[in-house]
């Protein structure tokens, strides 16, 4: 018999997500883009659900999460600020460390 342990993280600040798998997901689509409305369509997102993810990731971390630009000629857009990269560089470490700590645990299960 094959076992299989399912997980999903995430971290709050008084009560509010600050970060999970889809925010974090969010984040990178508009590092990649730069623009919160072509990260929100690569993820099949609609913009409204974007904005209000990323407003509560901004609204619960300590520093600003993203820097907005104003348009212009060809429109304004988004970055990550360094603090907005080394959130995410830090969840994924602490969510491979999760699934390689349960990976561990499954193993003594199967020794059972």
């Amino acid at each position: 018999m094959s076992y299989k342990i399912k997980s999903r993280i995430w971290i709050e600040s008084n009560n509010n997500v600050l970060l999970g798998e889809g925010r974090v997901h969010l984040l990178k689509a508009i590092h990649e883009t730069g623009s919160l409305s072509k990260g929100a369509k690569a993820l099949n997102l609609s913009y409204k659900k974007a904005w209000h993810l990323l407003d509560s990731v901004n609204k619960s971390a300590k520093k600003p999460v993203t820097i907005n630009s104003i348009g212009g000629k060809g429109g304004g857009g988004v970055a990550l600020t360094p603090y907005g990269q080394a959130l995410i560089k830090t969840f994924d470490e602490i969510n491979q460390n999760c699934w390689n700590f349960l990976d561990e645990q499954m193993e003594k299960l199967e020794l059972l």
